[in-house]
């Protein structure tokens, strides 16, 4: 007969009531838990997440840096953590800790038979940077490959097929599609493109802004009038979709306020093959309003101003914490939901500045 495990058997009733949204129950489980064996890091590391969903940020990384005490190394608590620290800008210990993405097994690094670049010099080197992630994530680190080049690098650059015809026409590095049995020029070194940053040195203060990316081609003349281009949605299929997206109610009220003429910049509204099709159309608009998709980070790179709608939901690290600018993106505006889910105060406030922008005064 097997055998009962009580702490185990917490941990799972606590995150049954994680799934149905109810923190507050799961919070005084895993207390319980916590209380019951102290040296459980699983109780601790899940003690620290929800924490984290409810905000209680300090008390989340109490949580997880008891965890890791308990269990040095594990690498689901690192990575949390290391999001944290990011999102607090504390940028040194918070991409050392996120290099333990690439423990869990959805982020696993490749296995390539050449050292891994860790920050020494690159004078003369010839350094591979491997895409990880998804297109907002290689758009946001692309940045990264002239500084390697005018680090002395000689640089390739991997990247999803989409982005390749924009990056080659932008980085001047070169760049290929990781597409099938992609043939690459033997590198010195390799380095993940979202490893670049911590290796790099990079503070909140020294992030290398933008403009980085630009057209392929010089933008058509613009029709007159004010001009806006909107994402409403991101991949249904990312994790955090149900909260970063618009619902239906709150995305058409967004299209309908807006001033001036409405551009939808999904793909399939825009005829766009590629993301350099996509920064063509951008190039032609005085201003994209995006949740937290690839769109928005593409409109940042651009030097586009661009609103980006976040979640109070698992907001990304990326966007740090109680700011409306980003050192990523100086073009970009942040709105930010007080409330879980609610949108209506974001979208009054993206809807104010717009027709402000399109009047000349915002």
């Amino acid at each position: 007969m097997a055998t009962s495990n009580p702490i185990a058997d917490l941990v799972t009733r606590a995150m049954a009531l994680r799934q149905a949204g109810r923190l507050s129950e799961a919070e005084a489980v895993l207390r319980q838990a916590t209380l019951a064996a102290p040296r459980s890091a699983e109780a601790h590391h899940h003690l620290g997440g929800i924490l984290a969903q409810q905000g209680r940020r300090t008390e989340a990384e109490a949580a997880w840096r008891r965890t890791l005490a308990l269990a040095p190394g594990a690498p689901s608590t690192e990575a949390a953590l290391g999001a944290l620290l990011l999102a607090d800008g504390r940028y040194a210990e918070g991409f050392r800790l996120f290099e333990s993405r690439h423990v869990i097994a959805r982020m696993a690094k490749p296995r390539l038979p050449y050292p891994e670049w860790r920050g020494e010099d690159l004078t003369g080197r010839k350094l591979l940077i491997w895409p990880e992630q998804g297109f907002g994530d290689q758009i946001q680190f692309a940045r990264f490959a002239p500084l390697a080049a005018a680090a002395g690098a000689d640089v390739t650059l991997l990247c999803l097929p989409p982005l390749q015809r924009l990056f080659a026409a932008s980085l001047g590095v070169r760049v290929l599609a990781a597409s099938g049995q992609v043939e690459f020029p033997d590198p010195d070194v390799w380095v993940m493109a979202g490893s670049l940053a911590g290796r790099m040195g990079v503070t909140v203060e020294t992030v290398p802004g933008a403009p980085y990316l630009r057209p392929v081609d010089p933008p058509a003349p613009a029709p007159d009038g004010f001009r806006v281009g909107v994402m409403t949605a991101g991949n249904p299929a990312h994790a955090n979709d149900t909260h970063r997206s618009l619902p239906a109610a709150m995305a058409e009220r967004l299209r309908a306020g807006l001033p001036g003429a409405v551009v939808d910049l999904r793909p399939e509204a825009t005829g766009a093959r590629d993301f350099a099709d996509s920064a063509q159309v951008i190039a032609g608009l005085d201003l994209v309003v995006a949740v937290d998709t690839s769109v928005a980070h593409l409109a940042g790179a651009l030097g586009k101003p661009v609103f980006v709608l976040l979640s109070a939901v698992n907001t990304d690290w990326r966007w740090l914490r109680e700011r409306s600018d980003s050192p990523w993106y100086p073009s970009a505006r942040l709105y930010r939901q007080a409330a879980a889910d609610d949108w209506a105060p974001v979208i009054d406030r993206v809807l104010a500045d717009a027709h402000a922008m399109a009047h000349g005064s915002g």
